[in-house]
């Protein structure tokens, strides 16, 4: 755990015994309490303990990262009963609006201290203490996965060998601070689409707008889930969603003309049936970051340079090589045990006749071949796909020569002009919600007259460790800053026919 999540994770623990200190101030007098302890963080849940007649160990166990905000929590619960505050809602009043409900009780002139003995002579009824133990499960549950971290399963090979299909990961949220979900009203454990009705999970009668507690800047080299760019607008059927993302149809169908394409689906809407996702329910995806906003990056043969350096290569990040040996025969166990091959089948290794092969290495097991004279040379097997950002016709970049290009910056001014116009557009609309027209040749930001723009969001490039086989930014841009989820942080389980035990609680790199 870093000192930034340990910082985030203390503030969160004095904004829960703090946010009801003004109505506990006026509880404290109705009690008998000096009312300043209200304001002093633990002292007020120290002499909240003492009141409830629970026992004095309670208090300690809040000192516990994540685990002592629902002591603090239950603390504050047990302190309404002393005022007679039994119902359901009431106790689901004090924990999630405590700040609003708890003033509504200390300043209302009707509202009594009656003190622990009414606390005895309530009973709850079966019932009650199951529905308040699947609450709080469900209430534990939404805070952690908001706050600390959140399960997710690798479902593809797009970061091999970094990860695998079937690793099981703990994202950490606390990384680059919580953020606050821009739809609240949603079932709890869902995603987007409800099991079996295959219906939306969320309302958006109430929207938030991003708001990132306790940020912290995404680095560079980062391993990052965030949620996908490209998938505002999806074709709702089980061969599209993001597998498929609707731009990339609209693309292709329009043969390369999005305005064309879009009619075709919107005339269509049995075959391409649309659903608009708000951000923090689009689909979850995971990359590594390989530029932050500022920078400047450029693929050259395959390598990738950041501000004119060469950038940091994962070990474990892979591509297609053309590769000639040195004649003697390619042992398949030696290949699997010594340079990181799982199969040795015709994606890792095709015979291009004689002694030279189109291989998917590792950079470890690239530079161990060379390193052991079993090559005699070696080239990027270069990529070539017609969906490459920012497809406008005039940048004819590729999946391994590509760039350069700028990263927006918050509060970077960038001079629009018809060469970068593409490139920027989705952010200046889309992401950062403006009206971007063209007119006779002149740029026009919310109708004003304008080549200028500065911009309200850092932005990222994410790319795939496995380089050649990802779907990432070099197909559909800029990540903004608030479509950051989390940082990758721990593989607690792997499986493939089988645990994986090697992988069992392995850090992420």
């Amino acid at each position: 755990m870093s000192s930034h999540d340990l910082s985030v994770i203390i503030l969160i623990s004095l904004l829960i015994v703090l946010l009801p200190a003004v109505g506990l101030y006026k509880m404290f007098q109705k009690a008998g309490i000096p009312a300043w302890k209200a304001f002093v963080p633990f002292l007020n849940t120290w002499e909240m303990l003492r009141l409830t007649d629970l026992k004095k160990h309670w208090f300690f166990w809040q000192f516990i990262p994540v685990v002592g905000w629902f002591i603090s929590l239950w603390i504050l619960v047990e302190f309404v009963k002393l005022f007679g505050k039994f119902r359901f809602l009431q106790h689901a009043a004090t924990v999630l609006f405590g700040f609003a409900y708890l003033p509504a009780i200390g300043y209302d002139a009707k509202e009594k201290y009656y003190g622990p003995e009414i606390v005895k002579k309530h009973k709850k009824t079966a019932a009650r203490e199951w529905i308040d133990a699947g609450v709080f499960a469900i209430v534990a549950a939404t805070l952690i996965r908001t706050f600390v971290f959140e399960a997710y399963t690798i479902p593809t090979g797009s970061m091999e060998k970094t990860l695998l299909v079937n690793d099981f990961l703990f994202v950490s949220k606390l990384s680059y601070g919580p953020r606050i979900p821009n739809t609240p009203l949603a079932i709890p454990f869902v995603h987007h689409t409800l099991p079996i009705t295959n219906s939306k999970s969320y309302s958006e009668l109430i929207h938030i707008p991003y708001t990132r507690w306790f940020a912290s800047p995404v680095k560079r080299n980062d391993v990052v889930v965030f949620n996908f760019p490209a998938g505002d607008t999806v074709i709702n059927l089980e061969e599209f969603q993001s597998r498929n993302p609707y731009y990339d149809v609209a693309w292709e169908i329009g043969d390369h003309n999005m305005d064309v394409g879009r009619q075709i689906i919107l005339s269509n809407p049995d075959r391409y049936p649309l659903i608009i996702r708000p951000v923090d329910k689009k689909e979850n995806y995971i990359k590594r970051c390989v530029a932050i906003a500022g920078d400047t990056l450029q693929l050259i043969d395959g390598v990738l340079f950041i501000n004119g350096q060469k950038a940091f290569l994962p070990p474990k990040m892979q591509m297609f090589y053309y590769v000639t040996t040195k004649g003697q025969p390619l042992d398949p166990d030696v290949l699997r045990e010594e340079y990181d091959f799982d199969k040795v089948d015709d994606l890792e290794l095709s015979p291009m006749g004689g002694n030279r092969y189109r291989m998917l290495l590792t950079n470890d097991a690239k530079d161990k071949m060379i390193k052991n004279g079993i090559i005699d040379s070696i080239v990027v097997a270069k990529q070539e796909d017609s969906k490459i950002f920012p497809r406008d016709g005039k940048h004819h970049w590729q999946v391994d020569d590509f760039g350069p290009l700028w990263v927006p910056k918050k509060g970077a001014t960038l001079t629009l002009t018809p060469d970068n116009y593409a490139m920027y557009e989705r952010a200046i609309r889309v992401y950062e919600h403006n009206d971007l027209e063209v007119r006779n040749g002149k740029f026009f930001i919310n109708d004003k007259e304008t080549n200028q723009y500065t911009f309200k969001m850092d932005y990222f490039w994410m790319m795939g460790d496995n380089r050649h086989q990802s779907q990432d930014s070099r197909f559909w841009g800029f990540v903004p800053e608030d479509h950051v989820v989390g940082e990758a942080w721990l593989i607690w389980m792997s499986w493939d026919k089988g645990v994986r035990w090697s992988r069992m609680f392995s850090s992420i790199h």
